[in-house]
């Protein structure tokens, strides 16, 4: 009988398209909420709207681009003073491996058994210690350019989702509620699978994001509305 176990995969995709859906369902829609209080005319919203969303996908990118570069040196920075440790000082690097499995329990005799055959491969050592000792793990070389990429996209997918309905009307009083209707359909069903890949619970996590995307947009709505008064 084979054993199956269901593990989630490609967590960084997920991890950027969460990050650049959310904002984008989020922020246009608030945007044009508040537009919606302050103008009479759909085009001025569609405009700002879409300027808004290139705006916002670029930045985002941009922001998704730098943390994966940031992560890459980070690892890559590590990765070259733990070798120099390796080299310099290797019975405090070998010591540091007899503590990783003194915490799990193994015999003094085990721990000096593993880190000695671990030892003789240098590659394998330093690769042990930086995810073991430190806690890290490689980054993909694309990773910065994925990230980007899928952070922007999905901003961009995002945002059009709530100004569509302003395109689709004639009135910034009718796009706002058509808007509403939209997106709140698509914060429950985004939040609903959103919680269900990540684990946590569906409904819950799908009233969550609905809620938050609903308040941002009634803050906006009631702020542009006082000031244009």
């Amino acid at each position: 009988m084979h054993h199956h176990e269901n593990h989630l995969k490609s967590s960084e995709f997920i991890t950027d398209t969460v990050i650049g859906m959310s904002d984008g369902l989020t922020v246009p829609f608030a945007l044009a909420a508040g537009l919606s209080g302050a103008v009479d005319s759909n085009a001025v919203i569609i405009t700002a709207g879409i300027a808004e969303i290139v705006a916002g996908s670029i930045a985002m990118g941009l922001g998704g681009y730098l943390a994966g570069r940031t992560e890459l040196d980070h690892y890559q920075s590590e990765l070259k003073r733990e070798y120099e440790e390796v080299e310099r000082v290797p019975e405090k690097e070998l010591e540091e491996v007899k503590e990783v499995f003194a915490e799990y329990g193994l015999s003094a005799e085990s721990q000096q058994l593993i880190a000695t055959e671990l030892s003789k491969d240098k590659t394998k050592w330093v690769n042990f210690m930086m995810r073991f000792e430190l806690g890290l793990e490689e980054p993909h070389p694309a990773r910065a350019k994925k990230s980007a990429m899928t952070i922007g996209i999905s901003y961009f997918i995002g945002g059009l989702l709530p100004l569509t309905a302003y395109m689709l009307t004639s009135h910034p009083q009718d796009g706002l509620l058509l808007s509403l209707i939209l997106t709140s359909i698509c914060l429950f069903t985004f939040g609903y699978f959103k919680s269900k890949v990540t684990g946590q619970p569906p409904f819950v996590g799908a009233l969550k994001v609905t809620f938050i995307g609903l308040l941002a947009a009634a803050a906006a709505f009631a702020i542009a509305k006082l000031i244009s008064q």
